[in-house]
């Protein structure tokens, strides 16, 4: 739920930063400031992660079918239980955002909202989240978006981010969530796909999260946060983000299972033009090279919309599953 797929390479880290209203504005700008604020909070950009691992899933959880009322109550509670948990983070990130180029114009950095409003925000987001999911889905949804807030923001947020370089590499579980609660909205359990599901974006998140942190790790040495770029050479980083490439793409091809030749195309094509992406990254560190890593935080997003994509399609269609011709 709080992973970012494009946000950051628009500078603010999917915040939508919009000028404070001066004090002889109309009480139509001020309002539109207010309420422009308050959206950024939630970090909508980053918001499109759900979109990508939820839908695939769903479709995937009844491959043939495709329930829009459900997708979108879904989608909804989704949507609200992210924004929550982006709201209580930035709460708990105000002192270090206001230390950070990148985040300097977030809500609370700038005082645009007072904390105290903005944690009954994101408290009140939550509240509605758990009533979407749980009426128009089913309980254990509702449950794990719960759980997915309160370990984005007591476990990531408020232990690891400070305290540890793997800080993404765990916290990152919070951003694979989405395909848990879709499968659960779906079928009321959790089955071997979401599972699968789930690695891929656990595994995809470190290197897609230090490509961006190369960029700005003079942003997260300066707020005193351990990104593995902070405290490591290139060169360690680039070979870590190889690794997990490649445990990302082997997850993806697992999948292949429980779906046909449509998806099982995909995830090798776009998962052996990804690791080449990071493989070249790698080389050019190595070599010295003057590289440029933002590239490759932009290459991770197309390859996770590409692979979901391909998902969805292939539940849709619905042809023959591989395995059916063994």
């Amino acid at each position: 739920m709080s992973g970012d797929l494009s946000a950051a390479s628009r500078g603010s880290h999917g915040s939508v930063a919009p000028a404070p209203a001066a004090a002889g504005d109309s009480f139509l700008a001020r309002s539109k400031a207010t309420v422009l604020a308050y959206v950024a909070l939630t970090k909508p950009r980053v918001i499109e992660l759900l979109l990508v691992a939820t839908i695939p899933v769903m479709l995937q959880a009844d491959r043939g079918h495709v329930d829009i009322a459900l997708i979108a109550a879904t989608l909804l509670g989704g949507w609200l239980g992210a924004g929550s948990a982006n709201t209580l983070n930035m709460v708990a990130d105000a002192d270090i955002d206001q230390k950070m180029k990148r985040t300097a114009r977030r809500p609370l950095a700038r005082h645009a909202v007072t904390t105290r409003n903005a944690l009954i925000f994101g408290i009140v987001l939550w509240i509605a989240s758990f009533a979407v999911l749980w009426s128009a889905a089913n309980l254990l949804s509702a449950l794990l978006v719960t759980a997915t807030i309160a370990f984005y923001v007591g476990v990531y947020t408020m232990i690891l981010k400070r305290r540890t370089w793997q800080n993404v590499v765990w916290g990152g579980a919070a951003g694979c969530m989405p395909t848990l609660v879709g499968w659960a909205a779906v079928t009321g359990s959790i089955g071997w796909q979401p599972i699968v599901l789930f690695l891929v974006i656990f595994f995809w998140t470190p290197p897609h999260t230090w490509a961006l942190a190369m960029r700005y790790k003079e942003d997260y040495r300066a707020a005193g946060v351990p990104m593995l770029p902070v405290i490591a050479t290139e060169e360690r980083v680039t070979r870590q983000m190889v690794l997990y490439t490649w445990a990302t793409v082997l997850s993806s091809l697992v999948l292949i299972a429980g779906t046909s030749w449509i998806y099982a195309a995909v995830a090798v094509l776009s998962g052996g033009w990804f690791a080449s992406r990071v493989h070249k990254l790698y080389k050019e560190t190595r070599a010295g090279a003057e590289v440029a890593p933002l590239k490759i935080f932009l290459q991770s997003n197309e390859y996770l919309a590409i692979l979901f994509c391909g998902l969805a399609i292939d539940a849709v269609v619905n042809l023959p599953l591989i395995t059916s011709y063994f």
